[in-house]
């Protein structure tokens, strides 16, 4: 088997476009299901979109970051989140499995580096948006959007936008180690 892997020279939202087509084109091919994106608002209105426009049977789901990171990052765009549900998208905000834990708060009292850290850091020598990418897959199936066991397409970036894009086999956070990464479709070099 051959496939196409997209290098951007750079991260960050200029890639958006260009993930969410190959991200779609690809979960088209595969019969895949679902799609799901983090995002703050404006990468979930692209995704369901571009859905529309090209009339895809695919389920988006949008992962936010966290509350306890908004004073940080900055708060979701409610608007444009509510929007998304109302084309039929879910929209999920909660607890980032892979960081910002109470493992999290350890570290940052006392130091150290917890085990699901080192995991989170691992992902991030590929990208951010790999870490995230993985992050958001563990956090829909936790929350029962999808079901584990099925292949889907994740879609994440460095900050705003996408710039990376997966197809994995979906699992929740007690199963994590038999996620599998099948293909990588995008990610910045």
């Amino acid at each position: 088997m051959e496939g196409r892997v997209i290098y951007f020279e750079k991260s960050g939202p200029a890639n958006t476009d260009v993930v969410l087509r190959t991200a779609l084109k690809r979960a088209e091919e595969l019969g895949i299901e679902h799609v799901v994106v983090a995002t703050g608002g404006e990468t979930l209105r692209k995704t369901v979109n571009l859905l529309a426009a090209q009339k895809l049977p695919l389920q988006a789901i949008g992962v936010t970051l966290q509350a306890g990171t908004w004073a940080t990052y900055g708060e979701p765009q409610w608007d444009i989140l509510r929007a998304c549900e109302a084309q039929g998208a879910k929209v999920l905000t909660v607890t980032h499995g892979l960081m910002g834990t109470v493992e999290s708060a350890i570290v940052k009292k006392f130091g150290g580096l917890p085990p699901m850290e080192l995991i989170a850091h691992t992902y991030y020598t590929f990208s951010q948006g790999t870490k995230v990418a993985v992050e958001i897959v563990l956090s829909a199936v936790d929350a029962g959007l999808i079901p584990a066991g099925v292949d889907v397409v994740s879609i994440a970036g460095t900050g705003q936008g996408a710039d990376t894009a997966l197809v994995m086999k979906a699992v929740s956070s007690v199963d994590f180690f038999d996620l599998k990464i099948r293909e990588l479709l995008c990610m910045p070099r």
